[in-house]
């Protein structure tokens, strides 16, 4: 705009009325966080950036398409934008993306995330799936020196599924019929080591083999692994040949020569369950959302921001975080 646009346009707001007023600052509002978000959203592909379906370097602007430059490959002749390939590819209504990222960052269930968009639920349900593809999959790879295991149960939720339901409905998530680990719990395997890095697996069963297969490819040959005693976490351990410093808590033992213990990751178990409440007893089948979700905010320090949210849904890496900060 021109400056003697502009200002004939200051000119003009002595006149809005207090609600027109309002109109315009929520306005003003939702085009900046649309311009954050894109900018966010660019800063993705860099100075130099590379065709996603062939790797090829030699690309060329192409346009905008929804806000978003375009770009087109010379080799493949393929085009694309800083979303393809991504879990946010082909979602609109990207100027409502950092109200949503804010919601998340204060943990709102889907319909209260869906009012603060003014979206639809299923738009609102769609984000939270989409946003969240990429932090579950961002555990920990390696953990080391001295690491806690433990499993957390949850009450199996068949919550939306319309028909062909093994059992009663429950009202209100209702509670287990039985106590301890049932077929009615669905059991998630955290572990933590003393450095802070977490990893989580929703596991079919409690028991050697399938505990095994989530536990050797991140356990380093000389991590001491403390666990509550369980015999699968056990057998796992000797199976694998490293240090096992079991606690007893039911005998009042909670910690071994000063230094072994289960405390941190029975704190953040806690810190899970409590956290998860909030949601009513998700369905099942997106249980390892919620995990994820919180592995994020842990790693932020309970501090996370919309930003944070948005890179971590479109896969930025920690260079480009640091770039785009």
């Amino acid at each position: 705009m021109k400056a003697e646009e502009f200002r004939r346009l200051t000119a003009e707001l002595e006149k809005l009325t207090p609600h027109q007023k309002q109109i315009l600052a929520d306005r003003l509002r939702s085009t900046g966080q649309a311009q954050i978000a894109r900018a966010l959203i660019e800063s993705r592909v860099g100075a130099t950036p590379a065709c996603p379906h062939c790797g090829h370097g030699h690309v060329a602007r192409w346009g905008k398409v929804s806000g978003l430059q375009r770009y087109r490959c010379g080799a493949c002749h393929a085009t694309f934008n800083a979303l393809t390939g991504t879990p946010l590819a082909r979602l609109r209504l990207k100027d409502k993306w950092s109200t949503y990222a804010q919601q998340m960052t204060e943990g709102q269930s889907v319909r209260k995330s869906a009012a603060a968009c003014e979206v639809h639920r299923n738009t609102s349900f769609r984000w939270h799936r989409r946003f969240l593809e990429l932090p579950n999959t961002q555990r920990a790879t390696l953990l080391s020196g001295i690491a806690e295991a433990d499993e957390k149960a949850f009450l199996e939720s068949l919550k939306g599924k319309k028909c062909g339901l093994p059992r009663v409905p429950r009202k209100r998530g209702g509670k287990a019929s039985k106590r301890g680990l049932s077929d009615e719990q669905i059991p998630v395997l955290i572990c933590r080591d003393c450095a802070g890095s977490m990893a989580d697996f929703v596991l079919e069963r409690v028991d050697k083999e399938h505990i095994n297969a989530a536990l050797k490819p991140i356990l380093a040959a000389d991590a001491i692994l403390c666990t509550d005693g369980g015999k699968a976490l056990g057998a796992v351990a000797r199976g694998m040949g490293i240090v096992h410093r079991p606690v007893n808590l039911a005998q009042g033992i909670r910690v071994i020569a000063g230094v072994y213990h289960v405390r941190n990751v029975n704190a953040y178990d806690n810190r899970l369950k409590e956290w998860k409440h909030r949601f009513h007893r998700a369905a099942t089948r997106y249980l390892a959302n919620y995990p994820g979700w919180r592995r994020l905010i842990e790693r932020t320090h309970n501090a996370l921001q919309p930003r944070t949210v948005l890179r971590a849904a479109h896969g930025m890496n920690h260079n480009q975080q640091l770039t785009a900060t």
